[in-house]
């Protein structure tokens, strides 16, 4: 079952709503007590509330939603002219911010939320008393073109008696633009109108001359039409028309100004995840400097001993690394999120998948907690939703279908995460009838991606049949629904995981279930990486994909049907000449050859390399775009002598590998 969701989450996001809040209830208070509008503000307040109390419904807070709900009701009525924003507004809005935030400091104290009843019942005789046709009276005060006023919308027509009752400057802006430049123009325009007040509607209307496309704008402003007219003229809009709208009498006065105050429960600090990106560059260079540094040490420890300069810049470079390797973790932890986050999203999606399958679906979560890079969870929601959609879809038989074969008429889908190392894996499994191979074959030959004479068996070249899932475009499901069956996502699943130095694993049971295995390293930040040697070019593999290294003599690799394996402890492992795989020149006949096991479970691989060179720390950079579809290629790195050497992508590796013998050639 689900767990419950820490309340520091919760603390964290609801002190910036409610800060937000905040400074959109000074805003209105400032607007007020200036004569401008105050109709931005109050719509971000309102976006605000609406946001908290999602928030708080989220996490189970029935208390603070149901304020927050009715604090958006009255923000609506603001919205929609069915309420004037006076001083008692402005003190019912300010005192129920207020009551959010003790809320939120009671739940940040360990205590329950503070008794509401009274304030949601003053709420709402404020909402009844105050829902009263606006006064319509008021626009006999201007000197507006009637047909103006026929079209205006009940909001905007709620604007412009706001405004006219708050004795704001209305002009009205004829304007035209041409064809290529209406775009830009409209947009450039807006952006200035924002600044100076309102907008109160933007109506079209004949074009003047020519050809083009005319409007007509009325704004509300506390700019005289003399400067207003010289800001449009400055933002490079000519021919514009500004005529000054005229008052008949006096507007109503403005109500006193209110105070609030929020103070914060939470030491969280947000900080954009590019912010940190940029300092983990940093850091991955001054790793390099290190590098150089160690080098340097060394030379002078050779030619001069340990002694004297050399024993002090030995020393200098151990400091470095101890402090580099203290600022590099401090930086990681920043970047660690719970990978709940998501897990709450795939709930959802998990509902909603059921609910239009018509299945019955019990989603079990697991490990919530379990952290990782902030960049990779956002990365990994859309392979997940890929699964779990696949799962509900094709995995779980229809309820009628499981109680024939005596199982429980309510499918399972497990969604589990835990660390493992340097590594986090995700599993998410399902009770439902699982992949059959026979069928996967049969699709297979049909599609003309296996040839009919393949000669592969369901049983014994399981797992090799199980890869042509990731195919793009392969699908067994015979109908297209709104799920899935379309033939597209579990390449897509492939691809993604790929980018983020992952490996995807499948084990399943026809008639039982399927478990997809994700193992990812933690963060992509920097890694250490394995320097290797292959047909005389220089790569980078990340130690985290590495399981075992093997040093084995040229006699001891054998080949079956035109394949090199190697037994490892009485399993026999394909094998992949990295040389031969990059069409690179082959080196020359070494007796020694080194294999980098990786893989998981039973689609493990051994990558033959010609040797291996050093281990260094890496910042993966992306590569440009005439070499990103490379396969097998994740990206490059520098290393400490300005080398840019290229990072492997394991998974695409492993993926071609076990393809090679089923795929036929197209």
């Amino acid at each position: 079952m689900k767990k419950e969701r820490p309340i520091k989450e919760f603390l964290a996001e609801a002190e910036d709503i409610l800060e937000a809040a905040n400074q959109a209830l000074l805003s209105i208070e400032s607007d007020q007590a200036g004569n401008r509008s105050a109709v931005e503000a109050v719509n971000a307040l309102f976006r605000a509330m609406h946001s908290f109390k999602g928030l708080a419904g989220m996490f189970g807070l029935q208390a603070p939603a149901d304020l927050a709900h009715m604090m958006e009701s009255l923000l609506d009525g603001l919205r929609l002219g069915k309420l004037k924003l006076d001083s008692g507004t402005l003190d019912l809005l300010f005192e129920t911010t207020s009551l959010l935030g003790m809320q939120v400091q009671q739940l940040g104290r360990g205590e329950e939320p503070g008794e509401i009843a009274s304030l949601l019942q003053r709420i709402e005789e404020f909402l009844s008393g105050g829902s009263a046709t606006a006064d319509r009276s008021a626009l006999a005060r201007v000197r507006i073109d009637p047909a103006i006023l026929q079209v205006l919308t009940e909001y905007e027509e709620h604007r412009l008696i706001e405004n006219i009752e708050k004795r704001s400057d209305l002009h009205l802006l004829k304007v035209q633009f041409d064809f290529e430049s209406f775009e830009s123009g409209i947009k450039n325009l807006n952006t200035e109108l924002k600044r100076q007040g309102e907008i109160i509607c933007t109506l079209p209307s004949a074009a003047a001359s020519g050809p083009g496309i005319a409007f007509s704008i009325l704004v509300a402003t506390g700019e005289s039409g003399e400067s207003l007219a010289a800001r449009i003229a400055a933002i490079g809009i000519g021919g514009a028309v500004l005529e000054q709208v005229e008052y008949l009498e006096a507007p109503r006065p403005a109500g006193p100004k209110q105070d609030a105050q929020l103070r914060s429960t939470s030491n969280t600090v947000r900080v954009d995840i590019a912010k940190l990106d940029s300092i983990m560059n940093i850091v991955g260079d001054l790793h390099l400097l290190k590098s150089t540094i160690g080098r340097i040490a060394v030379d002078l420890r050779a030619a001069q001993g340990f002694s004297g300069f050399a024993a002090n810049m030995a020393k200098v470079h151990k400091n470095l690394e101890r402090k580099l390797n203290e600022l590099q973790n401090g930086i990681l932890d920043v970047r660690m999120v719970p990978i709940g986050q998501i897990f709450g999203r795939l709930s959802q999606a998990v509902r909603k998948y059921a609910k239009e399958a018509e299945k019955e679906i019990d989603l079990e979560m697991a490990g919530e907690e379990t952290v990782l890079d902030k960049l990779m969870i956002e990365d990994l929601a859309d392979p997940l939703m890929h699964v779990i959609r696949n799962a509900v879809d094709h995995g779980i038989e229809p309820p009628k279908a499981r109680r024939a074969l005596g199982k429980r008429e309510q499918g399972t889908v497990r969604l589990l995460a835990y660390p493992k190392g340097n590594q986090v894996v995700i599993e998410v499994e399902d009770d439902g009838a699982g992949i059959d191979p026979r069928k996967l074959l049969r699709k297979a030959v049909e599609k003309g991606i296996v040839p009919p004479d393949h000669g592969l068996d369901p049983e014994a070249d399981r797992k090799e049949i199980l890869e042509l899932i990731f195919l793009p475009g392969f699908s067994t499901s015979e109908t297209v629904t709104e799920i899935s069956g379309r033939g597209v996502g579990m390449d897509v699943v492939k691809r993604n995981l790929s980018r983020l130095s992952g490996i995807i694993d499948i084990e399943t049971e026809h008639g039982e279930g399927t478990r997809f295995t994700f193992t990812l390293p933690i963060t992509l930040a920097i890694i250490k990486a394995l320097i290797i040697e292959a047909g005389r070019e220089v790569f980078a593999v990340p130690v985290a994909s590495v399981l075992e290294i093997i040093r084995v003599k040229a006699d001891e690799i054998e080949t079956i049907e035109s394949r090199e394996v190697m037994a490892v402890r009485d399993e026999t492992v394909p094998l992949l000449r990295l040389s031969r795989a990059f069409k690179l020149p082959d080196s020359a006949q070494q007796d020694m050859l080194y294999v980098l096991l990786v893989g998981l479970a039973e689609r493990r691989i051994g990558l033959v390399v010609d040797s291996l060179k050093d281990q260094h720390e890496i910042v993966i950079k992306p590569l440009g775009k005439r070499l990103a579809a490379i396969p097998g290629i994740s990206g490059a790195t520098e290393l400490g002598d300005r080398k840019v050497v290229l990072v492997l992508d394991v998974e695409t590796l492993i993926g071609g590998a076990f393809r090679r013998t089923v795929v036929s050639s197209q």
